[in-house]
């Protein structure tokens, strides 16, 4: 394989297992401060109790975020000397915003979040609460900016510096604030949350069917599966803006999204089909006429830019667009369908006895987390060829003096010891997840809650199945 090809395989497979963990520790910052702010409100411990709980969880998941994310930062120098020396003035800013007002942030009050319980007031540890939990979005808000700036890149200017071009900042506003930089962050955060409450309503769901603190799993079951049916509801709209952006932004990456292969008034929007890249067109498509244009330009009539508009190198890969897309959008009516019955059967309390539907919200986190992770990959993907849209193609943005089999060597390694990191946090989280919060009874259930939340859920397709009754 060429250098091209292999770094760009390293790059995903280091950040798509860091992003495991930000969107978690994102939603799970959220509910944090509604337990810990239920508990200041009510007097009630069992909020006190839940939310030391997830504090665990929370601790164990931000260092995992930590360690996986530096190696990263490393590869922009060795794999992408070029992106690095065209960007570094632009992405370095973004960088160094994420650090100053992100990550000491949310260090910095880490410690008194997890260990100040019996050290500070209630609502010192409260602020604490709340400061990690916004640096943790914080963190997200400058990463979108920085990655949206090379979707739709503004506020800059292009320098030569010794024959070499450079993009540098012109207004640092500008570069913030870049086309996209909104949208995608909205989408990104609701995701987050989405994730966050799937995670919870997981373990609350497990407990409840093994019989464990039922008052405690109920309360944690109710506040994420109402944040989870909000998320669902409110995702689709963030997506309906950042899909009429990209339409007038970056046409080609919607049209690969999409399947169309030819610009066309009424074009339809695709429920299913099978790109055929030698056909250019969509086979056993079902699709409905006109919708796309409709929800695109709001009127049915209108022309939609298919890939026939661009010559075929400035094209990104149609199928792995298109499935990764659609994809994404496969988990996310799934779960928006879960969580409302969900919240539906939260009015009087029918959803506790519903076994089929605790075991649905137990495999719930699979299809949540494919959905985050698709989400990334096909906004990456979708921007190909370009790693800086219309300004540097990827595979020019690459380190010449790498040689690729010692990147091969590096994928290697990073895929050995990133399986074992993963092991070693599922484990943790297992374990637990297992003794959960002090007020649960200590028996621990034959089988946890991780095998649990396996055979419920289909990794392939994300698709939750029944389980058999234990004996």
């Amino acid at each position: 394989m060429s250098i091209v090809t292999l770094s760009r395989l390293q790059f995903a497979l280091t950040i798509m297992f860091h992003y495991l963990f930000p969107p978690l520790s994102i939603g799970l910052g959220l509910l944090l401060v509604l337990m810990e702010g239920a508990y200041l409100r009510t007097g009630d411990k069992e909020w006190e109790s839940l939310a030391r709980f997830w504090t665990k969880i929370f601790a164990v998941n931000f260092a995992m975020g930590v360690a996986s994310g530096i190696v990263m930062e490393f590869q922009f120098g060795t794999n992408w000397a070029v992106y690095s020396r065209f960007v570094g003035d632009v992405f370095g800013s973004a960088l160094a915003a994420e650090g100053i007002f992100a990550f000491f942030l949310e260090s910095g009050f880490l410690a008194v979040l997890v260990f100040g319980w019996d050290r500070v007031s209630a609502r010192m540890h409260f602020l604490s609460t709340c400061l990690v939990a916004l640096g943790a979005l914080f963190s997200a808000v400058w990463i979108i900016v920085a990655n949206s700036w090379q979707q739709t890149p503004a506020g800059y200017v292009l320098v030569s510096h010794g024959g070499v071009l450079r993009a540098e900042v012109a207004s640092f506003w500008a570069v913030v604030f870049n086309p996209s930089s909104i949208p995608r962050l909205v989408h990104t955060v609701l995701g987050a949350w989405m994730l966050g409450a799937a995670f919870v309503a997981s373990v609350s769901a497990f407990y409840l069917l093994k019989g464990r603190g039922p008052s405690l799993a109920r309360k944690s079951l109710a506040v994420s599966v109402l944040l989870g049916a909000s998320a669902s509801l409110l995702l689709p709209l963030s997506g309906d803006v950042q899909a009429r952006l990209i339409a007038r932004l970056q046409p080609a990456k919607l049209a690969a999204f999409e399947g169309l292969y030819r610009s066309q008034p009424r074009a339809p929007l695709t429920l299913f089909g099978i790109p055929d890249g030698k056909r250019q067109k969509l086979r056993a498509e079902l699709a409905v006429p006109g919708l796309l244009s409709w929800l695109v330009h709001r009127r049915l009539d209108a022309p939609v830019t298919g890939l026939d508009a661009f010559p075929p190198g400035d094209r990104p890969p149609v199928a792995a667009s298109y499935w990764l897309f659609h994809s994404m959008v496969g988990c996310g009516l799934l779960l928006a369908a879960l969580f409302c019955a969900a919240a539906w059967g939260l009015r009087g309390g029918r959803l506790y006895g519903q076994r089929w539907l605790l075991k649905a919200l137990v495999g719930s986190v699979v299809p949540a987390l494919a959905a985050n992770e698709l989400g990334w990959c096909a906004a990456e993907v979708g921007r190909q060829p370009w790693i800086v849209y219309g300004l540097l193609r990827t595979r020019d943005a690459v380190s010449r003096s790498v040689p690729a089999p010692e990147v091969l060597l590096s994928i290697t390694l990073f895929a050995l010891i990133y399986a074992l990191l993963l092991a070693v946090w599922l484990s943790v989280l297992d374990d637990k997840i297992r003794r959960g919060p002090e007020e649960l009874p200590a028996a621990v259930p034959a089988r946890g809650w991780l095998e649990s939340a396996a055979q419920l859920a289909d990794p392939a397709g994300g698709s939750l199945t029944e389980a058999k009754e234990e004996p």
